[in-house]
């Protein structure tokens, strides 16, 4: 079958209202009045701040998520066909809302959230395997997040499995405290990609080294490329069992702004480098390089840039 897609992303897709500044130390009490730079709304999520990253990097992207039948729903389908990201299974639920957070954000860049989950937590396995058509259209798929998903993840050995019997190679992300290692290291075993950071892999593993983290998702027998997201320390990658490669943080292209979504940017130039053809190394490099863009602007995409400028950063 012909490759439609680079990439599907499927799971949360939110719409960020963005308040500053906003006092977080002391209550705020009841009947003040806070007076705020103006409220910017962007888009987050996986779906959202990886399909538009990948976008920019020139990868052909598609949404597979829920919102809902709302104002909210409707911005965050504009603003994805803005960036060319394809919007024909964003599917939009009768009766649930979208997803939305009100992100409360202190002077110093200290961050309090309002969050409702809204649509995607309602994605379950009956709906991947009854879209089974869009993953086989894809040269790879990536979800998240994991452990903010307890509908799904139970199910997600079958629905990788299933994935990849279509041709579609699989990736997932985490988030929140990142879960236990029930039931990830079931679905280890079906992922051909996994990068969490090392908060979100410490809480899984317990173990606080990156090379004994990985040992131990190798261990569940996972056959694809794993590592640890370091933050500004960059990452370690390991494309096979007893090989790791540091990757070092790229330099952001500007002042720090907002590390929204730098996780997220990061695993989407992961993969469009993979999917470019780069080996683990390089391809790392791009994902550091991604996510030092990221960081330059509000909120998870307003950095972003396109490939030829992000390989440049990489030193590609």
């Amino acid at each position: 079958m012909n490759k439609d897609f680079d990439c599907v992303l499927c799971g949360s897709c939110v719409a960020d209202l963005l308040v500053r500044p906003v006092p977080l130390t002391a209550p705020i009490g009841p009947g003040r009045l806070l007076l705020t730079d103006p409220v910017e709304v962007v888009t987050g999520g996986i779906v959202c701040n990886s399909g538009i990253a990948l976008a920019r990097l020139g990868m052909k992207a598609a949404a597979f998520s829920y919102v809902g039948r709302d104002d909210w729903g409707l911005l965050i389908r504009r603003r994805l066909e803005d960036e060319g990201v394809d919007c024909g299974r964003l599917l939009t639920h009768p009766t649930a809302a979208t997803s939305t957070t009100a992100v409360l954000i202190a002077p110093g860049g200290e961050r309090s959230f309002a969050h409702c989950v809204g649509a995607p937590k309602l994605i379950d396995k009956s709906l991947l395997l009854e879209n089974l058509d869009l993953f086989a259209r894809s040269r790879m798929m990536l979800a998240g997040y994991y452990s903010l998903m307890p509908q799904l993840d139970p199910d997600l050995p079958e629905v990788f499995s299933a994935i990849r019997e279509t041709g579609c190679r699989t990736a997932l992300d985490a988030a929140g405290d990142g879960g236990t290692m029930q039931p990830l290291d079931q679905i280890l075993p079906h992922l051909d990609l996994y990068v969490p950071s090392l908060d979100e892999a410490v809480r899984q593993t317990g173990r606080t080294d990156p090379r004994r983290i990985i040992d131990v998702y190798r261990g569940c027998g996972s056959p694809g490329l794993l590592g640890v997201k370091l933050g500004s320390k960059g990452a370690l990658l390991s494309p096979a069992a007893g090989r790791y490669i540091e990757i070092p943080a790229a330099r952001p292209p500007g002042p720090v702004s907002d590390t929204t979504g730098a996780g997220d940017s990061f695993l989407a130039g992961l993969i469009a480098g993979l999917l470019r053809g780069l080996d683990a190394a390089a391809a790392g490099r791009l994902a550091a390089a991604t996510g030092a863009c990221c960081v330059t602007g509000l909120g998870a995409t307003a950095g972003l840039l396109d490939f030829d400028q992000t390989a440049a950063i990489a030193g590609l």
